[in-house]
């Protein structure tokens, strides 16, 4: 018969989270902004993330939009948050989407 592990199968309590210092959070996001412009938009955009940094988080949803990728933008305005990107963003997907109605 298997060994019922000391903990049980069912988790009660959320793991601890590490904290990131001030320090350590300019430093990451100095690593962010130098990931950014090298063009390693993904990794940048997950250390922002992480971080919860609305001004690289907003420069992620500029590069998407950008790049036609409109979903992922409208995403990380969402995040950022960015209520006039995402405002004018929602505003032209609306528009699209009365083209599509209007098409006969």
């Amino acid at each position: 018969m298997a060994e019922i592990p000391e903990t049980g199968f069912i988790r009660l309590t959320a793991p601890a989270k590490t904290k990131v210092t001030p320090v350590q959070k300019a430093a990451l996001i100095r690593r962010g902004n130098q990931l950014f412009g090298e063009g390693k938009i993904t990794l940048a955009q997950k250390i922002f993330l992480t971080l919860g940094y609305s001004d690289g988080i907003i420069r992620c949803g500029d590069y998407h939009y950008k790049k036609a990728d409109y979903w992922e933008a409208f995403r990380m305005y969402k995040l950022a948050p960015a209520p006039q990107q995402l405002a004018e963003l929602t505003a032209r997907m609306a528009d699209v989407v009365r083209e599509w109605l209007n098409d006969d």
